[in-house]
């Protein structure tokens, strides 16, 4: 709350609460954590002097919202009131009162990340109000007491101005403003502010200045205020800009320091490792008496660090001792032997063992001594403490403007524009600009810096299209800055230099890897060339310990900036083709590994294994195709095809594989014969049938006929080469492969015959049988995606006798075993059809969520049939409900994302039919009737005929032909094999019949659509 309100859960992810009065709700209850907050507070809180009628009830409404967002269990509610169950100290102004009354200013302040709750808009509440001015009282009251404390110097002139120009009448700031310009040599203006101080006093209150404030004005008239004394306590430098982005860390090493002797900030370079340490020693001043900073830069490896420690203590005989002759480390321990002080040893990566041994042995003999250092690795001292330094936090993906603007990279990206470019209008589009930037720099302060200063001669959209080559533009670092600061290449070109061989070519073969490298994948891939497989984990615990490599989750990972300049490495040493070549090797063999467990009971661990390494396997295939290496890109193809289908990568997935088959050059049949099958199931899914990929079909058989593959794929294209030559045959093919040896196989085909009885519209119970048996059977083998569109193909059979409630419910399994193994394309899919029966159920709520979840899901993904299908699935539901235009813009939804697909038998068929009913002119509606027929027919579904039927009839109603619209759905139904209770047209159709029929004439009619041919039927109506 000190700051724009934020909340986050345990784990650290944003929780977002909407609404004045939901945060408002939230304040009150977190300003009294634990405790419960009395219902009538919580009113006046939320509503002030403007309470609704039903008070108690709209609280109720509000409280149940804040459950809803807040993780279970966080809101209690008693008959008194409400308490929110969490720690004080996790609520930020809690913990910044209790850090006050314990003397602690600095990190009570430190909290601190704006004006409190100012982003909240609570209207018309006292108590809110009431709380914002208390806690800014606070906060100045204990800015106050800090420099009441610590004498401010002149390095707080900048922050006391800003002070005192907002609180002209605050006489102990203006008094500490006063000590500090008093500090910096400018006695002038110290004056000049008492003067305007006591004048404003006299103007806006009619009183004198406080004898206090007088009493500093007559020191400095004396003389006595800001008397340096000889012997400096410090030598760290005044900053020249301010520090963005890092003020939890600067708490955090300050903690480390206090508690611990050696204290090691360690990062990448660049990564702002000594400001870091500056920053936090700074705050140290009033609590150790001195710190000297040691810049061990400049020193030479072989150089002594004692030496540049004597020079930084400033070389005077009190200092250093009585023993000029005697050793530098020997003068430096006399020097400071009993002194209580902080030493930072700053840039120690080049000198790491004599700086190492220089620490060990002035701790040992300075018991009052601290020693911060930096280094790109650790010092590897018992009881050495580490701070790595991570980048700067970036903004999320998906972050609005607001949070992009407060995420610490691009905060400091706009401070270091916003001092060479006054012209910078930060609105959406710049915002989003700059976060792109802050991305493609990895949140590191010095490229975000250097960055910044391209901007003298560059627009923003100029610098980053232009950051795919970083090293030749960031080139434009301080003058003053130490030369491996002046371009982004020379910081890394530091780090290189102070490598072994081996750890370079570790490094540079590592860049190969896309989203990181287990270490079995980098034993395989890194190894060669005088590194032994068995040598790689201590090269990478090494490269890790040198902040060049990061480790997570067991991966180890480079930054991009490191990766791109490894990458460049390898070009160099004329090993980019071997390392490809070795990386596609491993990923390949994994793929291959991996496939069939992916139709087993261990599908998810091994899943999350490929999954892991998606990136790798991606980047592997797309080398292989860049090389127009056919058989390498096939047999990745043919190893990865079931995890792209299964895994929700459907359109990538189909996207390589199509790549593969069109590289030229020799291929294996076993390759050949898998990947065709995959682009068959590829092509034929969503609403595309079998004769869509005819010629793929017929061609993987073929070639199965001479290699005879044991994987499923080919032989599943057997049954429908089969299909193609003989529709009639397709139970008796499916019911061929319930002997197959392959238990994933015999699961498949028994829901196929389920699954095809059902097309076929065979009625009573067989069809159910067999799907309920390859239901058992997929749950046999733990094989989910089996399992799911076996359920959901039963929930759509069960809906048709109006059993809606027990259809969801299948649904949601189906859902939840899908959702398990990430196949995002089936969720929406499947939540679009579960909404649709949410609604015939009457459960319009649920019917909402569902549609919801649905665009969830479907915000991740570019597979068009799943968009496709949620597009249809919305367009219905808004006809359903009377919203005639929403429906037509979801049909032109749909059409536009199949593109030429969209022209498919089956998919037309369905959007003419839909069409129809929206077109008011029967005329209009005709011409969709026409269109629906002629797709279906050449479809041949009967499911879909069924439906298109059921249309012809809503067109002859519409012409007042009742008997001609009771036999058409009396043929609809014989089509189907069943009376079809999921389709709302067929009862609103049937009751305005049976109104004009009567009952008896309304059953001879259907009777007589039952017994008549249904294209007879159509036609006829379509006629007139």
């Amino acid at each position: 709350m000190l700051g724009p309100f934020e909340v986050r859960t345990d784990d650290g992810v944003p929780a977002d609460v909407p609404g004045a009065r939901l945060r408002g709700l939230l304040i009150a209850l977190a300003l009294e954590p634990g405790r419960v907050v009395p219902k009538a507070t919580l009113v006046d809180w939320i509503w002030g002097e403007h309470p609704p009628a039903d008070a108690a009830n709209a609280l109720q409404r509000l409280v149940s919202r804040l459950r809803k967002v807040l993780p279970e269990g966080s809101v209690e509610g008693t008959n008194s009131g409400y308490r929110l169950l969490v720690e004080p100290d996790s609520v930020d102004a809690v913990r910044f009162e209790r850090l006050v009354g314990q003397g602690r200013l600095r990190d009570a302040l430190a909290l601190w990340r704006g004006a409190a709750m100012q982003d909240v808009g609570l209207q018309d509440s006292a108590a809110f109000d009431a709380a914002v001015t208390r806690l800014e009282g606070l906060r100045l009251t204990a800015l106050e007491d800090r420099f009441d404390a610590e004498i401010p110097g002149a390095n707080a002139v900048a922050e006391l101005t800003d002070l005192v120009a907002a609180h002209p009448v605050r006489e102990r700031l203006v008094a500490a403003l006063m000590r500090a310009l008093a500090a910096s040599g400018r006695d002038t203006d110290a004056l000049l502010l008492y003067q305007r101080t006591r004048e404003t006093l006299a103007e806006t209150l009619g009183v004198d200045p406080s004898p206090e404030l007088s009493a500093v004005h007559l020191a400095l008239l004396r003389g006595e205020l800001g008397r340096r004394e000889d012997d400096r306590k410090s030598n760290l430098r005044a900053e020249l800009t301010s520090y963005v982005g890092k003020e939890a860390d600067i708490s955090a090493v300050r903690e480390l320091v206090t508690g611990h002797r050696l204290t090691t900030v360690i990062g990448p370079g660049g990564s702002g490792k000594t400001r870091l340490a500056t920053e936090a020693a700074r705050t140290l001043l009033g609590d150790l008496p001195e710190a000297w900073l040691v810049e061990l830069a400049a020193v030479g490896a072989n150089s002594d660090v004692a030496h540049a420690t004597l020079s930084a203590l400033g070389g005077r005989d009190p200092l250093i001792g009585d023993a000029p002759d005697a050793e530098p480390a020997d003068r430096v321990v006399a020097a400071i032997r009993e002194r209580e002080m902080l030493l930072i040893l700053d840039n120690c990566e080049h000198v790491i063992e004599s700086a190492a041994a220089f620490a060990h042995r002035l701790l040992g003999e300075c018991g009052r001594l601290r020693i911060l250092a930096t280094s790109r690795e650790p010092l590897g001292i018992t009881g050495e403490a580490l701070w790595p330094v991570a980048p700067l936090t970036l903004p999320a993906p998906d972050a609005d403007p607001a949070e992009i603007e407060s995420s610490p990279a691009v905060r400091l990206l706009r401070d270091r524009a916003g001092a060479v470019r006054s012209d910078l209008r930060m609105d959406a589009r710049t915002l989003a600009t700059m976060a792109h930037m802050c991305r493609a720099l990895d949140g590191m302060p010095l490229a975000i810096e250097l960055a910044a200063a391209r901007l003298r001669t560059m627009s923003l959209e100029q610098l980053a299209d232009r950051l795919d080559d970083r090293f030749r533009m960031l080139t434009g670092g301080s003058r003053t800055a130490l030369p491996r600061h002046r371009t982004l290449r020379a910081v890394i070109d530091w780090s290189w230099e102070l490598l072994t061989d081996a750890e370079r070519a570790v490094l540079r073969r590592l860049s190969v890897f896309s989203g990181g490298a287990s270490l079995e994948a980098a034993e395989q891939v890194c190894a060669g060339g005088g590194v032994e497989a068995g040598e790689v984990l201590e090269l990478l615990t090494a490269l890790t310990e040198k902040s060049l490599v990061v480790t997570k989750d067991d991966r180890y990972r480079m930054l991009g900036t490191i990766k791109e300049y490894a990458e460049q490495r390898l070009a160099e040493a004329d090993e980019a083709e071997r390392t490809r070549l070795a990386h596609l090797a491993y990923f390949t063999e994994l793929a291959e590994t991996a496939d069939p467990h992916l139709r087993r009971t261990e599908q998810l661990e091994w899943l999350a294994r490929i999954e892991a390494e998606h990136d790798n396997v991606t980047a592997a295939m797309r080398g292989a195709l860049a090389a127009a290496d056919a058989q390498a890109a096939m047999r990745l193809a043919a190893a990865s095809g079931w995890y792209w289908w299964l895994g929700g990568h459907k359109a990538e997935g189909s996207e390589l594989i199509m790549a593969a088959t069109k590289v030229p050059g020799e291929v294996s049949d076993e390759a050949k014969t898998i990947v065709y099958a995959f682009v068959s199931s590829f092509l034929t899914s969503g609403m595309a049938d079998e004769r869509h990929a005819e010629e793929w079909i017929r061609t993987a058989h073929e070639i199965n006929q001479r290699v005879r593959s044991s994987h499923p794929a080919p032989k599943l294209m057997a049954a429908l080469e089969r299909v193609l030559r003989d529709p009639d045959a397709l139970l008796d093919v499916w019911d061929e492969f319930r002997a197959d040896e392959d238990p994933w196989v015999r699961a498949l085909a028994t829901m196929h015959l389920g699954r095809t009885r059902v097309v076929l519209g065979h009625s009573g119970r067989e069809a159910e049988e067999y799907l309920e048996t390859a239901l058992d059977e997929f749950r046999a083998l733990g094989e989910r995606w089996g399992i799911s569109l076996t359920l959901s193909t039963l929930a759509d059979r069960i809906a048709t006798r109006g059993e809606f409630a027990v259809a969801c419910e299948y649904y949601e399994q189906a859902i939840a075993v899908v959702t398990e193994v990430g196949a995002v394309e089936d969720v929406v899919h499947l939540r679009s059809r579960q909404a649709q029966l949410y609604w015939l159920a009457g459960d319009l709520d649920s019917c909402a969520a569902a549609v919801a979840d649905a665009e969830r899901a479907a915000e991740g993904i570019s597979w068009a049939n799943a968009l496709a299908d949620l597009a249809l699935a919305k367009a219905e539901l808004a006809r359903w409900r009377g919203d005639a235009a929403e429906a037509r813009r979801q049909v032109g939804v749909a059409e536009e994302l199949l593109g030429a697909e969209a022209q498919e038998h089956y998919v037309r068929a369905l959007t003419q039919n839909l069409l129809g009913y929206l077109t008011e002119d029967l005329a209009g509606a005709r011409e969709h009737r026409v269109a629906a027929l002629r797709s279906v027919t050449e479809a041949g579904h009967a499911l879909g005929i069924a439906q298109v039927l059921v249309g012809i009839a809503d067109l002859a109603l519409r012409h007042g032909e009742y008997e001609q619209a009771a036999r058409l759905l009396g043929a609809s139904a014989v089509v189907r094999g069943l009376p079809d209770s999921s389709q709302p047209d067929v009862a609103r159709i049937e009751r305005a019949v049976r109104d004009h029929l009567g009952e008896p004439r309304f059953a001879v009619a259907t009777g007589e659509g039952a017994r008549t041919d249904w294209q007879e039927l159509a036609a006829a109506t379509l006629a007139r």
